[in-house]
């Protein structure tokens, strides 16, 4: 039996403190907050409830292997899993409006061709089936198996597999045989294979922006965003995900996890070069083994461990966009046929993407989620209804200051002028209201920036990737959103698979 820290009460330190413990380890999970779930938070108020992180899971398959490894039962014994269909509505600058269904690939194509015109849903699948090639090339290595810290320790076979793009990108004719070929990003497949179509452009961009890539710079592979999606399907949790949270968490205490809240970590302790613990306020922790849940870029620049051979001050963090909600407790009945998640996309694309990349102020009509469930858990009756409106927005500190007074209010009013001149008439009814920044995020959870952390992706030699589960330091493991197989719910869950998988039994 080893002695097992986790840093962080987040999703992936639940699960890794779960699966570790059901494994015969002693763990001890310190939480720098009051409460665990990380990104996966909640707001309630009145009788409202709203979650303050993701709303939708995709991948449930990564939360039920992780029910039955650690207790034996189904996910569905643990909360209540309902698909979101339809998938989603999308509303564009020119009026035109589509509505997707969930898991349903020809369906999907048969609303492009209703909503953009004949042929769209066959340019769409295109797509979309080399959105598949990507996800069978790279699901063995970017999803359920660690990679090295070195790239180089890999066999040529399985480096190239994640520093090569696996789009397919189509054979270069003529005089462009002669040039040194660039790889292909987000936006050079819709431009060449969607023709640049706006409408088409918007959805392929859309799930890449909310996992905090840029579609402009986003390599071709991150194609396989909305194809696992569009393929799997996408699921609410009954109750909000924070459910999920709680289930976790329960699963924990069944395994006899210790749990220390308000207990930041200062300092993972190495001593003859390997991690023997870590300091906190109230003293040191002796330990076997650490596991960081930490944001890795804050793990580091924080000087909780140093990279070997690199200063806390010379860490340089992949700076990502932060989330923008606001949570609105709205008065009168959630109108009938609603769908579960809108879309609002943005009035200018390009000024969305100069204001994500040339630190400008925040877009002012930008890409918005509007999730609506319809969950009496969430909201005081059914003459009220609660709505969570989230766009992707610059978050260092150099690029916008969400701290400043009235700044935050007043952009949450533009999203509600933006969202409402799609035709959705939230403000009239708006009873109260909480607007989250980045600044909440990274004073709830430690983000860097209270920045998203975006999902492992192969090509440009590893650029794309995240850290590597096991550290430089033995001893160290890192998971979570910023380590090893990248961000989102099932991503996360999985880097806790993968670190449980190489620590081992006791």
């Amino acid at each position: 039996m080893a002695k097992i820290v986790v840093i962080g009460a987040g999703m992936s330190g639940l699960a890794a403190a779960s699966r570790l413990a059901t494994l015969g380890h002693r763990v001890t999970v310190c939480e720098a907050g009051g409460t665990y779930g990380g990104m996966v938070g909640r707001y309630e108020r009145e009788g409202f409830a709203f979650d303050t992180g993701p709303g939708l899971l995709t991948l449930p398959a990564v939360y039920r292997d992780l029910a039955l490894k650690t207790g034996k039962e189904p996910l569905e014994q643990l909360v209540e899993l309902a698909p979101v269909d339809p998938e989603s509505r999308h509303l564009f600058p020119d009026g035109t409006a589509v509505t997707l269904p969930n898991a349903s690939r020809g369906g999907v194509s048969q609303a492009l061709d209703a909503a953009f015109g004949a042929g769209s849903g066959a340019r769409w699948s295109a797509v979309m089936n080399h959105g598949r090639t990507v996800w069978e090339a790279t699901r063995r290595p970017l999803l359920e198996e660690p990679r090295p810290t070195l790239l180089a320790d890999l066999s040529p076979a399985d480096r190239a597999a994640l520093e090569d793009d696996p789009y397919p990108v189509p054979p270069r004719t003529g005089l462009a045989r002669l040039r040194r070929p660039r790889p292909w990003t987000l936006g050079d497949v819709a431009r060449r294979q969607l023709g640049g179509h706006p409408g088409l452009t918007a959805l392929l961009g859309e799930p890449a922006l909310r996992h905090g890539l840029l579609p402009g710079l986003a390599p071709a592979g991150a194609t396989v965003l909305p194809y696992m999606e569009q393929s799997f399907g996408v699921w609410y949790v009954r109750g909000g995900l924070r459910a999920l949270a709680d289930a976790v968490f329960r699963r924990c205490e069944l395994r006899k996890v210790e749990f220390r809240f308000d207990t930041p970590v200062t300092r993972v302790v190495v001593e003859g070069g390997r991690a023997t613990g870590v300091e906190t306020a109230a003293g040191r922790i002796d330990a076997d083994l650490v596991v960081s849940a930490m944001d890795t870029d804050a793990f580091y620049r924080h000087g909780l461990a140093e990279w070997p051979g690199m200063p806390p001050e010379e860490w340089e963090p992949y700076e990502v966009p932060g989330r923008f909600s606001v949570l609105l407790a709205l008065r009168g009945p959630r109108p009938e046929g609603t769908p579960h998640r809108t879309v609002v996309h943005a009035a200018d694309p390009a000024a969305e993407a100069n204001a994500l990349t040339l630190s400008e102020p925040p877009c002012e009509r930008p890409t918005v989620q509007v999730l609506r469930p319809d969950d009496p858990a969430l909201r005081p009756d059914d003459d009220h209804e609660s709505v969570v409106l989230t766009a992707t927005v610059p978050a260092q500190e150099e690029d916008v200051d969400w701290t400043a007074p009235g700044f935050a209010d007043r952009y949450a009013d533009r999203l509600l002028d933006h969202v409402d001149a799609a035709g959705l008439g939230l403000r009239e009814r708006v009873l109260w209201r909480v607007v989250r920044t980045p600044e909440d995020t990274r004073r709830e959870t430690g983000a860097l920036f209270g920045s998203v952390a975006r999902p492992a992706l192969a090509g440009s030699s590893g650029s794309w990737l995240q850290a590597a589960n096991e550290s430089p330091v033995p001893g160290l493991y890192l998971i979570g959103g910023n380590a090893h197989p990248g961000g989102g719910l099932a991503r996360v869950g999985m880097s806790a698979c993968i670190t449980a998988g190489l620590i081992g039994p006791a």
